[in-house]
């Protein structure tokens, strides 16, 4: 009888699970003892037979290692599926991800496969915050998807559950999954409840306000120990629509994760009994060999760009989503951050959370979640309908019986926050490759602005002149040398971008940066600038007091100088190279720009 989990589709006569075709190829596992091994790496990527330990003689070695494991003869014969689980206790949003894990292993066993938990890195932002630690967050990316691929490469998974939180674990796992391209699917640890102070709901954002709110003495050291001890009460990631939040609701959006991935609280139990859900339906997919270039295809791609400009999510998901789409084999015009525009212009805002608006992801899973979303993106013609997802059926049908917009936390298409989406790209003479601002989170006032730029060649030297009050209102602070290779690392700057409106000046003072920004980050924030300081871009040869010229509404971003005073800046214009050694400075001379989404050169 053949077996189920065998998806030959190339074998004449199949020795290990007896499928018959018309190909007239043999199975890759028997014609690989006497072919090159190029058609065996090829039969592994392609096919998927019950598992390779199970009945070759020539595997015997490698049972007894894994009868060493304690493993019994029916284990060996099921389908593996590597759960990579990025569990650590130094991040909050990983803190109970083993407990994720082996609730999924659970689904998994209850469908007639194997678990095998395995380990990943991670870095958390909000840690590595403010010093040099932030370094690394970025490209820990690169190493996340490079490891994740060796462990279910090297040991033969024929499937795999991804369990991460938090910024760059999610997208780092979706470039492996892409990569790798086994039947796959994702089921995160869930964001945290927000915190509450004084009655009012409080998140990280908040906390890095305060803090600026305290060196500008609006605040004493008492009320910002209160907000310390409170603004994170529960484990999870952080409870506003930042970067971890922003890709887990993503990966819905994309078809890689079941329904409430995104939103169910890591306290809550239903996050378990999602987790269970989800071992089961890998194993559905492994069944019906969906893969994930059956999943990640352009349509699915322009569904995320539209959902995340629906939901305001986090600037860093223009970066993240480019990375992921070309993993998955998608060119630049299928996705890059010349068509992401065109997409804000005709998706409505529909949700404004933290730090955009009052409401957390908690709420919005009370409302439907991103399901609810989807739904009335759907029903105005906004989403691909017919995009195949992990649940194993098309969008459309996993998403008919989510509920329609409670008018507040999710607005209908009729009555948005925003005609255009959260997100927008902005071009000109000082990002000629563009740049990347959260408009949802901009102070209206601030939609356009003009003022004298303020020129800092890093972090550290812009944050000491905001916690001095050496910003006055109006001016463009300039944090330069901070991008992918100058940093090197792309750090976040949350905590300048809090210490402005935490003193106030959040609706007078723009920054901009070849650097990035937290998820949590508001107001008139600009990142991504590309090309970056570091590689010649316009960024780097701004002086104090020249005139930048910011127009979100109009995507442009300008500095008062002529094409020749540009040009004869960079003549003799030669950029800072930071001291760095280790991964840092393999880093620097292997990653891209961000504008194309800061990958490892091909």
């Amino acid at each position: 009888m053949h077996n189920p989990y065998c998806n030959t589709a190339r074998s004449f006569d199949c020795a290990p699970c007896g499928r018959y075709t018309q190909d007239d190829n043999l199975c890759g596992l028997l014609k690989a003892k006497f072919a090159d091994a190029t058609f065996r790496i090829y039969h592994d990527n392609e096919v998927f037979m019950n598992n390779i330990f199970s009945n070759d003689i020539d595997m015997s070695s490698q049972r007894s290692l894994l009868r060493a494991l304690g493993w019994t003869d029916d284990e060996i014969a099921r389908p593996l599926v590597g759960i990579i689980c990025a569990q650590s206790e130094i991040i909050p949003g990983h803190m109970h991800l083993d407990d994720i894990a082996k609730a999924a292993a659970e689904g998994v066993i209850a469908a007639g496969g194997k678990p095998v938990i395995m380990p990943s890195i991670g870095v958390c932002d909000g840690i590595a915050m403010g010093h040099a630690g932030m370094r690394y967050s970025l490209p820990s990316r690169e190493i996340i998807a490079d490891s994740a691929e060796i462990l279910l490469r090297a040991h033969g998974m024929q499937a795999a559950i991804f369990v991460g939180n938090c910024d760059k674990i999610i997208p780092g796992m979706l470039m492996a999954a892409a990569r790798v391209n086994i039947p796959a699917i994702f089921v995160s640890g869930g964001p945290m409840l927000a915190g509450r102070v004084r009655g009012k709901r409080t998140s990280l954002s908040t906390m890095f306000e305060q803090v600026g709110a305290y060196n500008a003495g609006k605040i004493d050291g008492a009320e910002l120990k209160n907000y310390e001890c409170n603004a994170c009460p529960t484990c999870g990631s952080c409870s506003g629509m930042f970067t971890a939040n922003s890709l887990n609701c993503l990966t819905e959006a994309l078809g890689m994760a079941l329904p409430g991935n995104g939103t169910i609280p890591m306290v809550y139990s239903a996050r378990l009994a999602l987790a269970k859900r989800t071992g089961g339906a890998v194993m559905e997919l492994l069944k019906k060999n969906i893969r994930p270039s059956d999943i990640m295809t352009p349509a699915a791609f322009k569904n995320a760009e539209t959902v995340d400009m629906a939901i305001g999510a986090s600037t860093n998901t223009v970066l993240h989503l480019i990375a992921v789409a070309r993993e998955a084999g998608l060119s630049a015009g299928q996705v890059s951050v010349d068509i992401m525009n065109g997409i804000s212009e005709r998706t409505p805002n529909l949700c404004r959370l933290a730090p955009a608006g009052e409401h957390y992801i908690e709420e919005l899973n009370e409302a439907g979640g991103i399901s609810a979303v989807m739904k009335e993106l759907l029903a105005a013609g906004l989403l691909n309908g017919d995009a195949m997802t992990a649940a194993g059926v098309k969008l459309r049908e996993l998403v008919k019986d989510a509920p329609p917009p409670d008018g507040d936390i999710i607005r209908p298409v009729s009555r948005p926050y925003s005609a255009q989406g959260g997100l927008a790209i902005l071009k000109g003479n000082l990002a000629q490759n563009g740049s990347v601002v959260k408009k949802s989170a901009v102070d209206p006032a601030m939609l356009k602005h003009s003022g004298p730029a303020r020129c800092f060649d890093g972090e550290e030297e812009a944050m000491a002149a905001i916690s001095s009050g050496k910003i006055k209102p109006g001016d463009v602070v300039v944090i330069r040398y901070e991008g992918p290779k100058g940093g090197p690392g792309m750090r976040e700057m949350l905590t300048p971008t809090s210490a402005i409106v935490g003193a106030g000046l959040g609706d007078s003072v723009a920054l901009i940066t070849d650097g990035r920004f937290s998820g949590a980050t508001r107001g008139a924030a600009i990142g991504h600038v590309c090309p970056e300081a570091a590689e010649g871009g316009t960024i780097g040869i701004l002086r104090d007091g020249d005139i930048i010229d910011i127009d979100i509404p109009a995507c442009a971003l300008n500095v008062r100088l002529s094409e020749s005073e540009i040009a004869e800046r960079k003549k003799n214009f030669v950029p800072l190279e930071k001291p760095v050694s280790g991964y840092l400075n393999r880093y620097r001379g292997s990653v891209c720009s961000a504008s194309e989404g800061a990958v490892f050169k091909k």
